[in-house]
């Protein structure tokens, strides 16, 4: 059995930080410890100086995505190397059925393109249409196939939006299976009637897509999720979260109880939306992604939530379009593809803009970057964990390495990086997944094939009824009486 010992780093989990060294048998945590002796023929890397932190779980990619008459120039060998080289070990990638189509069938299909990939990876499932074998697919998926959520889009009306009843059916079935629902939260109706008088107005580039997906259209749709997910008694998980609007629903269910959890994409903590003001169609577009980008006030709200636990998870939602894609939208922006590039720089860019600005902890970081996705999703501590029986995910972290990220550099298979240019301090020194080294002094070592898929085991079905539904259940004073 191979054989490793990472010795004289220090371990940075979610909840504490000490030197310790690490033994790795095969691809699992064998022992935790000071002064370890290596077994013969054992492996020796030397971590001094470094951190040693759980492998990054990117909770919301898209790879080899069919989407918008096109397909994600990314696929699951080539992102999920790329995530390797940012510390990344565990993609969370959506299976996103056409209407009318088997979930069983689609799920297949992803599974399918998924067999390429170099790092571990599960599977979030798209509910894009309603009728009883919906419903009876859910079952067999998260009895049979290890889903444990499934995902609503309440945006991109004619093509994969849910309508409320579709929304209301599938929470409740997935609440009787113990099954999180996911939700994009966006206004679909409003956002096709504003894509419409946008367009109709003349505004044609790029400049119309956060015109027409305002905060508000955000925000409506977040409560309105969060709402129904409340009166049914189910857990609800929001993608993307993005503006003040959508933040604030979330703050006021949490602060009343509800279990409802966000994540937020470390470009919209970033970057703002005055990239699509740029006199560069191409800059613009390659920024077209939904919810688009915020104003700067979004931006420091984010950070807050953050900060504050509102925000629970970072991810990427990595969903490439080169520029040859991107010019099918040339003179509507309606056609643009939509989505950004992301799973590499996740890391690094939080690290850089996150911890050495004082906004997070190192254990802060852990948490968000993939502890609290590994707890949310029913993975941990398998993933997100250092500990003994784990498996060997694991980022040898250097906080004083510099780069300067672009699209020459980067392993993305994308023409443009949204960083491009951007200087990040601490990067991923070794990534090792289940024990593998796939990345090692700025090189790629993935093999194709080598990532395994992880079933997620579902929660124990979660219902308490609301004091809605109680209410509603209390008999009236003329029965009482009676």
């Amino acid at each position: 059995m191979n054989s490793k010992l990472i010795r004289g780093g220090t371990i940075v989990t979610a909840d504490r930080s000490e030197k310790s060294d690490i033994l790795i048998q095969g691809e699992q945590i064998a022992a935790i410890g000071q002064n370890i002796d290596a077994p013969a023929g054992c492996e020796i890397i030397d971590a001094t100086g470094a951190l040693v932190m759980p492998g990054g779980i990117d909770p919301h990619t898209h790879m080899e995505l069919p989407f918008m008459g096109t397909v994600a120039s990314e696929d699951f060998f080539t992102g999920t190397s790329a995530a390797a080289a940012g510390g990344t070990t565990t993609c969370i990638d959506f299976v996103i059925p056409a209407p009318q189509q088997s979930l069983i069938e689609a799920f297949n299909n992803w599974s399918g393109w998924a067999e390429k990939a170099a790092c571990d990876y599960s599977f979030h499932v798209a509910i894009t249409w309603w009728d009883d074998s919906v419903a009876k697919e859910m079952a067999q998926l998260t009895r049979d196939y290890g889903v444990n959520s499934f995902k609503h889009f309440m945006a991109y009306k004619n093509a994969i939006m849910c309508d409320d009843e579709t929304l209301v059916n599938s929470f409740s079935q997935a609440r009787d299976l113990g099954a999180l629902c996911t939700v994009h939260a966006e206004n679909g109706e409003l956002v096709y009637r504003l894509q419409q008088e946008i367009f109709d107005k003349n505004i044609q580039g790029p400049e119309g897509h956060p015109l027409s997906r305002p905060p508000e259209v955000e925000g409506e749709a977040a409560n309105r999720a969060i709402r129904i997910a409340e009166v049914l008694g189910v857990p609800l998980y929001l993608v993307h979260t993005s503006c003040i609007d959508a933040l604030e629903a979330v703050t006021r269910a949490k602060l009343e109880g509800q279990r409802v959890y966000a994540e937020v994409l470390v470009q919209h903590l970033i970057i703002n939306d005055s990239v699509y003001r740029s006199k560069d169609w191409r800059e613009a577009a390659h920024h077209v992604m939904s919810p688009p980008f915020r104003a700067k006030e979004h931006q420091d709200a984010l950070w807050k939530g953050l900060q504050a636990g509102m925000l629970q998870t970072t991810a990427s939602d990595h969903c490439c379009f080169c520029t040859d894609q991107k010019l099918a939208g040339k003179d509507d922006f309606r056609s643009i593809p939509n989505g950004t590039a992301g799973v590499e720089d996740r890391m690094s860019v939080l690290w850089h803009h996150g911890v050495r600005s004082g906004k997070l902890t190192p254990n802060e970081f852990v948490a968000v970057t993939s502890t609290n996705t590994a707890k949310i999703f029913n993975i941990y501590p398998q993933k997100g964990s250092i500990s003994v029986g784990a498996d060997a995910d694991l980022v040898v972290w250097d906080p004083g390495a510099t780069r300067t990220i672009s699209a020459k550099t980067h392993h993305q298979n994308i023409d443009y990086n949204i960083y491009e240019g951007m200087e990040v301090t601490g990067n991923a020194a070794i990534t090792l997944s289940r024990g593998r080294t796939v990345w090692r002094d700025g090189k790629l070592h993935t093999q194709r094939g080598t990532g395994k898929y992880i079933k997620r085991p579902c929660f124990a079905p979660f219902y308490e009824a609301t004091e809605t539904v109680r209410r509603l259940a209390e008999p009236t004073a003329v029965e009482r009486d009676s």
